[in-house]
C-alpha cells in the first residue's frame, strides 16, 4: 500500500477512467466501427469484479465508485462487488477501512455529483461499501473457497473474519452469478 498522498494528476487520471469505465461498461456508451461513442442496451445486472488487493488500492477505490455510481446514477437494478481469489484479502475486517478518503479525494468526487458535498462521503472505503449496502443496496460477496485457501477462514461457511455485510458464496453461486449478469466489469 502507498503511504503518500494521492497527487492531483493521479486523482484526476483516477476519476476520468472511472467515468469512462462507467459510461461504456453499464451501457450508457459504446464505441461504433468509426469510433464514436454511441448508445447501447439498458443494464439490468451489473458485477464488479475485484481480483486485486492492497497491492493496488486504486482499484478498490475505483471498484466501488463504480458500484456507487451504477445504483445511485444510472440506477441498474442489480449491482454486486464480487471479490475474486486475488481480491478476497479485502474483505477481511478491517481491510478496506486502511484506505481512507481524504478532503481532497472528496472535493474532487462530490464536485461531480449533483447533490453531493464533500461532508456527505465517508473517511474510508468501508464506511462507503457500507454506505452502498444499506442505502443503495448493493450486494457484496467473495469467493468462500479462497478465504480457506488464504488462511482466514476454516470452512466455506466462516465467517468469522469476514466483514459482515459481505455474503461468502460458494464456487456454483459465484459462477451463477457472473453467467447471469448484464455486465461485468473488471478491478
Amino acid at each position: 500500500m502507498r503511504n503518500k498522498k494521492m497527487g492531483a494528476g493521479e486523482i484526476i487520471a483516477i476519476v476520468a477512467v472511472i467515468v469512462a469505465l462507467v459510461a461504456l461498461g453499464v451501457g450508457i456508451a459504446s464505441y461504433t466501427k468509426g469510433g464514436e461513442i454511441g448508445e447501447m442496451e439498458k443494464v439490468d445486472s451489473l458485477v464488479v469484479y475485484v481480483n486485486s488487493g492492497m497491492d493496488k488500492p486504486y482499484n478498490q477505490y475505483a471498484a466501488l465508485v463504480v458500484a456507487f455510481t451504477a445504483k445511485a446514477v444510472y440506477k441498474v437494478p442489480e449491482v454486486t462487488v464480487f471479490y475474486g481469489p486475488n481480491g478476497v484479502e479485502m474483505v477481511k475486517k478491517g481491510t478496506l477501512a486502511q484506505l481512507p478518503i481524504d478532503d481532497g479525494l472528496k472535493k474532487l468526487v462530490a464536485g461531480q455529483f449533483e447533490g453531493i458535498s464533500p461532508e456527505d462521503l465517508p473517511d474510508n472505503l468501508e464506511q462507503l461499501a457500507r454506505f452502498e449496502k444499506d442505502k443503495l443496496g448493493v450486494n457484496f460477496a467473495s469467493c468462500a473457497t479462497f478465504h480457506v485457501v488464504n488462511g482466514f477462514a476454516d470452512t466455506v461457511d466462516d465467517t468469522t473474519n469476514i466483514e459482515d455485510f459481505v455474503t461468502p458464496v460458494k464456487i456454483p453461486d459465484a459462477v451463477g452469478a457472473a453467467l447471469s449478469a448484464d455486465k461485468i466489469l473488471f478491478f
